[in-house]
């Protein structure tokens, strides 16, 4: 049988990994896609950098965890087509997460409003989210 969790316990899984990456995490998005893991080296060029809200992601319900409050830079930091995202520490070096970038309705781990970017110009993350297993 495989491994079943309560909703508890997979909520407090997820509220885990906000606590353990801390406030004012920095997410940088990319171009190219995502390195082997999280532990790999950087890669790509860096479109974005955006130090999220203090509390970034709402607190788990029912297995899930979505954003909080407002992702959006007004000024991109190059231009390319966003691929992959990293989200790290405040310190912006020690990364947590990562995962694809789309457009909204694309189905990438994290969506915003137009993947090609062009240094200077503004974006918003439309959708971003986690589901812990068997939810």
């Amino acid at each position: 049988m495989a491994l079943q969790l309560s909703a508890a316990v997979r909520n407090a899984m997820l509220d885990a990994i906000e606590t353990t990456i801390g406030t004012s995490a920095v997410l940088k998005i990319r171009t190219g896609a995502p390195p082997a893991s999280v532990a790999t080296a950087d890669s790509g060029t860096v479109l974005a950098t955006l130090t999220l809200p203090s509390d970034w992601m709402a607190g788990a319900s029912s297995g899930s965890k979505a954003k909080s409050g407002t992702w959006e830079d007004a000024s991109a930091d190059a231009a390319g087509t966003a691929a992959h995202y990293r989200i790290y520490a405040s310190d912006g070096t020690t990364a947590h997460l990562q995962g694809t970038v789309t457009a909204t309705g694309g189905g990438g781990d994290l969506t915003v409003d137009n993947v090609v970017f062009a240094a200077g110009q503004s974006f918003t993350v439309t959708s971003y989210s986690w589901t812990a297993a068997n939810s």
